[in-house]
């Protein structure tokens, strides 16, 4: 039997609809506080989470009763875990995520360890050092660049000490793919750059060479069931896919899909915004908020978890550039190797088809109020968005 922890989440669906497509276990587990039919699915994964063997349980898992409720089952120990719960957003505060990441993880690893399952897998985070020469490898000296991965390393220490546990730790890549509502579209800034599209014009921090390294969720889910079976001990993995991504394949990417032009400000002006970047992320935010709230009441979308809105950390010239030979080693082999435009179209189509995305800003015959009128208009605030750096 195999139990997913925080099964409604990006990954959690995915891993689900994997596990039922392939009759891999005789029961399934889903543990979470969000309800499946409140989680935005689609047909899919709803699909999935309708199979005979799967079973959600509605959980608290901040609270260690919850957690040994969620692991009880009638009919034996659940032999394989793996925790996808924990606080995903960023820009939260420090007793949010010491709550929602380390409280939750180590209830969630302590019960395992007590009921001696046969593999516990733990998500933690690629965001652990940054590199621009060298992809980083699992033994590198961590120094965390976001608070979300401070938490997650906090996490992996206390792991070391469980020496009842059999466990393993995956540091993901940029995880996207169909479902992904704060991956890829979030952390590249994708949502951000449609709306630019009615602009004429993207203009991109640092450079085209920022590494920002991906994974598909469907090799991520491979790579779970992988390791249940072939991770030991201890092992931290890097799960990243063969494509080297950076931010200048990801803009080309969406260049290709919406037509739209894009170019990169470079080092001098990043630096300027990098010192005054609470006011730069406020303005992006301020002229992205607007537009996008306009076309959902337009389109009649009242509820979707989807928004343009930025964390500064997100922002940061931090390369997400991570090694991941230790994976392939123990015989994994990507399915996804490099991310594509096909793939990033699947995406889209996905919140066209949940009615999560306003179709509207897919039309050349948007009409735009202001300060969204003109070319003429779209081109000075873009170069106000410069000038708005070095001031």
């Amino acid at each position: 039997m195999a139990f997913v922890i925080l099964g409604t989440g990006f990954i959690g669906r995915n891993f689900v609809h994997y596990l039922v497509s392939n009759n891999l276990v005789s029961k399934i587990r889903v543990a979470d506080k969000v309800l499946p039919h409140m989680a935005w699915m689609s047909p899919k994964h709803k699909e999935a989470f309708d199979c005979p063997v799967v079973e959600f349980k509605h959980s608290n898992l901040i609270n260690p009763a919850s957690v040994q409720a969620a692991f009880s089952d009638p009919e034996g120990e659940f032999g394989y875990v793996v925790n996808l719960a924990a606080e995903t957003k960023y820009g939260q505060s420090d007793p949010v995520y010491a709550e929602g990441i380390v409280r939750l993880s180590l209830n969630c690893a302590r019960e395992a360890a007590k009921r001696k399952v046969k593999m516990y897998i733990e998500f933690s985070s690629g965001q652990m050092h940054s590199s621009e020469k060298k992809p980083v490898k699992e033994d590198t000296k961590c120094d965390p660049w976001t608070n979300l991965a401070k938490y997650k390393l906090e996490v992996e220490q206390e792991l070391q000490a469980m020496t009842d546990l059999q466990y393993a730790i995956v540091r993901p890549a940029i995880v996207y793919g169909v479902g992904d509502k704060t991956g890829l579209s979030k952390y590249c800034g994708i949502m951000n750059n449609i709306i630019f599209f009615f602009l004429g014009f993207l203009f991109m921090l640092w450079t085209k060479d920022l590494k920002m390294n991906t994974v598909h969720v469907d090799d991520v889910c491979r790579a779970i069931w992988h390791l249940f079976h072939h991770a030991k001990r201890g092992e931290i993995y890097n799960l990243v896919d063969d494509g080297d991504t950076t931010q200048g394949n990801i803009s080309e990417l969406v260049s290709e899909i919406f037509n739209i032009s894009y170019d990169f400000v470079g080092s001098l002006w990043s630096n300027f915004a990098r010192v005054n970047m609470d006011n730069v992320v406020e303005d992006i935010n301020e002229k992205h908020m607007a537009p996008w709230a306009d076309a959902c009441v337009r389109d009649n979308i009242r509820n979707t978890p989807l928004n343009p809105f930025l964390d500064q950390e997100l922002l940061y010239n931090k390369h997400l550039y991570l090694n991941g030979s230790k994976l392939k080693e123990t015989g994994f082999i990507l399915e996804k190797p490099k991310i594509q435009t096909l793939y990033l179209q699947e995406v889209l189509e996905d919140y066209l088809k949940n009615h999560l995305f306003p179709p509207s800003l897919l039309s050349d015959e948007v009409l735009w109020t202001e300060p969204y009128e003109s070319e003429e208009t779209n081109a000075g605030m873009d170069n106000e968005m410069l000038e708005g750096m070095a001031s």
